[in-house]
């Protein structure tokens, strides 16, 4: 049986560029990708170093058996599905150009899935946030502050800060990202 590690690495929806090079890296190192377990969990499996091209595409539902194949005509294997990615991997070796080491062909395609991430993970996200964290975070002040109080707050207020930066860190980081695309 081959040798298999399972590594816990975070990634923001907007991070998804930072995923890929950090497997090409796994990789790179000998540790093939196999299985996305639960959140930022990554199972590995001990492989000789080789050069590959890790890929990440956002679809809301899982790929449909066209989908893949439309990506396994160009050489790009399927090795997954996980919360809304789908993960991709072709060996560089198969590349011949630069245009191949690229899932996407255009750079519509490009802007398209970032605008899908924002529409479908972004907006929800801020929905929650304006719904449910903002009016709570507003009524603290009608608290007695008994020591059961006072953790439930502070719980609250870090996920309240955590919040607020995923949204700022995400947003501005797919904002960017899409506008280098429409130069």
């Amino acid at each position: 049986m081959a040798k298999t590690k399972t590594q816990m690495k975070i990634f923001t929806i907007a991070d998804y560029k930072e995923e890929e090079k950090w497997l090409e890296n796994q990789h790179s190192n000998g540790w093939k990708l196999i299985k996305i377990n639960l959140p930022f969990f990554y199972t590995f499996e001990k492989v000789q170093p080789e050069k590959v091209i890790y890929q990440l595409d956002f679809k809301e539902k899982e790929a449909t058996d066209d989908y893949i194949k439309m990506y396994e005509d160009y050489g790009w294997q399927h090795l997954g599905y996980y919360l809304g990615w789908n993960y991709f991997r072709k060996y560089e070796s198969a590349a011949t150009s630069e245009s191949d080491k690229e899932i996407f062909s255009d750079t519509e395609s490009k802007i398209e899935m970032i605008e899908q991430v924002f529409k479908t993970r972004m907006l929800p996200v801020l929905t929650i946030f304006v719904a449910v964290m903002l009016p709570n975070f507003c009524g603290l002040d009608k608290l007695d502050f008994s020591p059961s109080e006072i953790v439930f707050t502070i719980i609250y207020l870090v996920v309240f800060a955590l919040y607020i930066w995923g949204i700022i860190h995400c947003g501005i980081k797919l904002t960017k990202m899409k506008k280098e695309l429409e130069k």
